[in-house]
């Protein structure tokens, strides 16, 4: 990873070129860079959660003009298939993913595809830190419980790791009037993960699945997994009660052959087992309209604003790193602009911010 100036993006036919105001760290970031991801080309710019002013508009495009607040999934649909016509662009087989496919948001501007399936306009009262942290975590979480698990209120939610997205689950599910059990091995986000409204929390162990099975009376309505290791796989899979549903968020590589997943409680105890690959654009709206309204307040899970030359040594450390939080850089800030990694950005109220 290093720091260098490289040529002002050129929008594509159909896309724009967005000035980038924040843009996450996450650890998908990492496994591209790890090498856990087939196709991506080399060398590449990572960075595909962000929030930024649409600066240039290509050939073609409708919707949006100069100036306009803008996000965008992180799988960007190519507009012309029958999926992205559905609604369902997240799974658009001839998808574009920046930071993926083609140069992504750990830069000043980036270049986006099918600007008017992909972009979405973001409310005036929602900062660019917090539209930033939707575009992968947050988005993934809220599809996950909301369309795939189908969460009903009073259910039991076990979430398997609160980093970002395991955070984001928690504040989503309890949102929902879910009964939320956060595990994890780091004191600190489990903390958080109680501030946003898990009614318990698990110190990561050999006795947390009994724990959590009495805690629950049998176990989970709906599991996710937030990390995407086998342990953490099996870990939620075994947290669900009988016919429970299971959400895999985190992704799951096959860097030393394919996990080992307990197949034998899914088909006894007829489990569902669900993948959740982001969320299309088209589904934005009534996400937005949480946030606007303060019943989601991804803001909140915010741990620290960093610059550019921040993330150059912070992306290689994610692989054990241990996160209370989502960390966001600010491509428009230098090192003498922000006092100290844990400043909040100009563009977020810090009320709230941790």
């Amino acid at each position: 990873m290093e720091l260098r100036e490289l040529p002002d993006p050129i929008p594509p036919p159909g896309g724009v070129v967005v000035e980038v105001r924040a843009t996450g760290l996450c650890r998908s970031d990492w496994h591209a860079w790890a090498g856990h991801d087939d196709g991506v080309p080399w060398p590449l710019v990572p960075g595909h959660e962000l929030a930024g002013v649409v600066a240039e508009v290509g050939a073609g495009v409708r919707r949006w003009r100069v100036g306009d607040r803008v996000t965008v999934p992180f799988v960007e649909g190519c507009g012309r298939c029958t999926w992205c016509a559905s609604g369902n662009a997240q799974v658009c087989p001839d998808q574009q993913q920046p930071g993926f496919t083609h140069a992504g948001s750990f830069a000043e501007r980036v270049a986006l595809h099918a600007a008017d399936t992909n972009l979405v306009r973001l409310p005036d009262g929602v900062g660019f830190g917090a539209a930033a942290s939707l575009g992968c975590r947050f988005a993934t979480a809220y599809r996950g419980l909301v369309a795939r698990a189908r969460l009903r209120p009073g259910e039991w939610v076990a979430v398997i790791g609160v980093g970002g997205v395991g955070l984001s689950a928690v504040m989503i599910a309890a949102a929902l009037g879910a009964r939320v059990v956060a595990v994890d091995r780091n004191p600190g986000a489990l903390a958080l993960a109680a501030e946003l409204g898990a009614e318990r929390v698990l110190r990561a162990g050999a006795d947390a699945e009994e724990l959590l099975g009495e805690l629950t009376d049998g176990g989970a309505h709906v599991a996710v997994d937030a990390v995407g290791t086998q342990a953490t796989c099996a870990a939620a899979i075994r947290a669900l009660r009988r016919r429970g549903r299971h959400v895999q968020i985190g992704l799951l590589p096959a860097v030393d052959g394919h996990p080992r997943v307990p197949m034998d409680r899914v088909i006894g105890w007829e489990l569902d087992v669900l993948g959740s690959h982001g969320m299309a654009a088209a589904d934005y709206p009534a996400l937005l309209t949480l946030v606007s309204s303060g019943v989601l307040a991804p803001q909140r899970l915010v741990e620290r604003v960093v610059t550019l030359a921040d993330a150059v040594p912070l992306l290689p450390a994610m692989a054990d790193a241990a996160p209370a939080g989502i960390t966001i850089v600010d491509p428009t800030r230098r090192d003498d602009q922000i006092p100290t990694l844990g400043g909040t950005s100009p563009a977020e109220p810090p009320a709230g911010v941790r």
